[in-house]
């Protein structure tokens, strides 16, 4: 029950600790001590619930983690194939340029050839098939006069010079003189 603050106080500070003293007062001291309770057992109520809450957020973690593994090595496996079949129409373009190139380069070499060929000719040089044909003749000249030379002169030796002839003496030219 509330009392009403007798009239005669003297100052408001009397009134107010007179409210306090009364039903108002235990009021306030019941639902404040209440609310105290209330805190103390949801705390409580955390601690003991925390454990399994924690355990819930770590199982959870393991399948998020699962799930993002799988996806990543789906993803790795994708982008791999996809590098393979990159690297193998690279390696195609490659040998394209490099048959081109090889192509190219057989070309500027006859063309080359073909040019020195044409300034040796026009300088007047025998040409290497030239070479071989006259060497083939040659050999052909030297057989046919060794058929047709009689045998007794081939084997036949020269006689050296006796010892008792001189050597014919050495001529030297005569000086001019400049005329003046």
């Amino acid at each position: 029950m509330v009392k009403k603050a007798p009239a005669a106080s003297s100052s408001p500070l009397e009134s107010a600790a007179a409210l306090f003293d009364g039903a108002l007062a235990g009021h306030v001291k019941e639902s404040a001590q209440q609310i105290w309770l209330a805190g103390l057992g949801a705390f409580s109520k955390a601690q003991e619930e925390g454990g399994r809450v924690f355990e819930a957020l770590v199982q959870e973690g393991v399948t998020l983690q699962r799930k993002t593994q799988t996806v990543a090595e789906e993803k790795l496996g994708t982008m791999s194939a996809q590098l393979s079949d990159r690297l193998a129409e690279v390696g195609q373009k490659v040998e394209e340029v490099s048959a081109k190139a090889t192509g190219q380069w057989d070309r500027l070499e006859t063309i080359f050839e073909q040019r020195v060929a044409k300034a040796l000719a026009s300088l007047g040089v025998p040409h290497a098939n030239d070479i071989r044909a006259l060497t083939a003749q040659i050999e052909q000249l030297r057989a046919e006069v060794a058929a047709l030379t009689p045998k007794s002169r081939a084997t036949v030796r020269k006689k050296p010079a006796s010892r008792g002839a001189t050597a014919p003496a050495a001529v030297t030219p005569k000086r001019r003189t400049p005329r003046p």
